[in-house]
């Protein structure tokens, strides 16, 4: 068996190396975070025992820069290495440096990541699982290949480009008509160049009344692979998710245990280890489910499993790392509770543009049934060089129903930030429209619903009117009798 973790680094910043730090305290495990020069007074940095400077603030020069993370390892003296979500989690170059370096990854093999990190190659080897795939094009090296695929099967619009090595919804377009085809290739291949260091370009169908499905996994090294049931993150911008809920309201059982057995065999195959995500597309018109992708890592919304399971994702992932067997089987693994989390970004709610400044008041949700995971705090600086990601905010109850209720009490009651816009008024719209209470909704939802979701906020809310108003009471109180009176 392996050393145990005592010192951990963890190679990312903000809510994902927060979150891992969370775990690291309950285990009395010493956390050692990295930082750039604009994150010098981050939360993660106070949060950790010890933090290390690793660049300047553009990522290539801070957090993708795979040798200077290295060397804050062996400064620090550290054991293993976490890599949290984005930035290097899903790179096999880095998990394969961190352990020829003599660290423990924290983390499935680096072949793995590296035959899953390639969306042309995950969809082959999932084909060859017997797990059903979105039809489409899996190499498409000019515009005029696209069109033929069009006019061969009968395919119709809309389409979907997709970069064979992108993730986390980027370089993905929609395409409407043929017209389109070619600005559209090209800004996939350029995206995928550029982001991922791959212009391989695939085609798929578009699904227009589907649901994001994804089943989380963890398994271990002794062939023990178990589902840790299901999440729905179908409410999405730009294929960059806002809400995630577990379980799905769109399954029924039948589906529900199809989905499951499909996931594991797949990871199976694989020889999967650690904690991953199996991705589908849930088609509504005709009840079937399409593979979409491995995530190689951790899930940003892995909490809301965390809650309705009762298990530590994170804690699971050390053990794994340090070659433990998992304590329990699949029949162990309960599901008792509903849970939701919203993403609340630093982005204006009605146009999406990132805002940036710094935060003159962030006061937390409090209460039972709920969970924060921040990544600022009051008098933060929200630099521009990074994911707009400030929070993650959960809550659970018995059921759907119980966990929106909650989940509209902390949006509209419970939290506030100022000094900078968030995305929050738009997160309670959409918890409050009829059609995601009643689960009726696809991935074009936001799209579809825009404008009806924007005319609902409000440009201040009672309390500031309040404010206002005691701030002339005092102006009369203190100055006496006014003109205008």
């Amino acid at each position: 068996m392996k050393k145990n973790i005592e010192k951990l680094l963890i190679a990312n910043r903000g809510v994902s190396a927060v979150r891992i730090i969370h775990t690291c305290r309950d285990r009395k495990i010493q956390a050692t975070t990295v930082f750039s020069s604009a994150d010098r007074l981050a939360h993660h940095v106070f949060s950790a025992e010890s933090a290390v400077h690793i660049g300047e603030p553009p990522p290539a020069e801070s957090y993708l820069n795979m040798e200077n993370i290295i060397a804050a390892a062996k400064k620090s003296d550290v054991d293993a290495i976490h890599p949290g979500w984005g930035f290097l989690a899903e790179n096999h170059v880095f998990a394969q440096m961190v352990k020829d370096e003599g660290f423990i990854w924290v983390g499935p093999s680096p072949e793995v990541i590296e035959s899953m990190g390639n969306k042309v190659k995950a969809k082959k080897i999932a084909k060859d699982a017997n797990v059903p795939t979105v039809p489409g094009l899996d190499h498409v090296t000019s515009p005029e290949d696209v069109k033929k695929w069009i006019k061969d099967e009968k395919i119709a619009f809309p389409i979907l480009l997709k970069a064979a090595a992108g993730g986390g919804g980027k370089g993905m377009v929609k395409v409407e008509d043929e017209d389109s085809i070619d600005a559209a290739f090209a800004q996939v291949r350029s995206e995928g160049k550029k982001s991922f260091g791959n212009d391989e370009v695939m085609a798929e169908k578009y699904i227009k009344r589907g649901k994001h499905i994804e089943v989380q996994i963890i398994a271990d090294e002794y062939c023990n692979i178990y589902h840790l049931f299901e999440r729905e993150c179908t409410i999405q911008r730009r294929n960059q998710k806002l809400i995630e809920e577990a379980p799905s309201s769109a399954l029924d059982e039948r589906l529900r245990v199809e989905l499951f057995e499909t996931a594991i065999r797949l990871m199976r195959k694989i020889n999967y280890t650690s904690a991953g995500t199996v991705e589908f597309l849930f088609d509504l018109e005709t009840k079937k489910f399409y593979f979409l992708e491995v995530n190689t890592r951790l899930q940003v919304e892995h909490g809301i499993t965390e809650l309705i399971t009762g298990l530590d994702i994170v804690g699971l992932m050390l053990d794994v790392a340090v070659g433990k067997k998992l304590p329990f089987k699949q029949p162990d693994i309960k599901a008792n509770r509903s849970a939701m989390e919203v993403r609340l970004n630093a982005e204006d709610p009605k146009t999406f543009n990132p805002s940036f400044g710094s935060i003159t008041r962030c006061q937390l949700p409090q209460g039972p049934n709920m969970r924060v995971v921040p990544g600022v705090y009051e008098g933060a600086d929200i630099p521009p060089y990074y994911d707009s990601l400030l929070m993650l905010l959960m809550t659970a109850g018995p059921d759907r129903t119980d966990a929106i209720k909650v989940m509209d009490h902390v949006l509209g009651r419970n939290i506030r930030i100022e000094g900078i816009k968030t995305i929050a008024p738009l997160l309670l719209s959409i918890i409050r429209h009829p059609l995601f209470i009643s689960g009726d909704f696809s991935t074009s939802f936001i799209e579809e619903n825009l404008e009806d979701l924007i005319s609902t906020f409000k440009d201040a809310s009672n309390e500031d009117e309040v404010l206002k108003i005691a701030r002339y009471l005092s102006e009369i109180s203190a100055q006496g009798p006014q003109a205008w009176m």
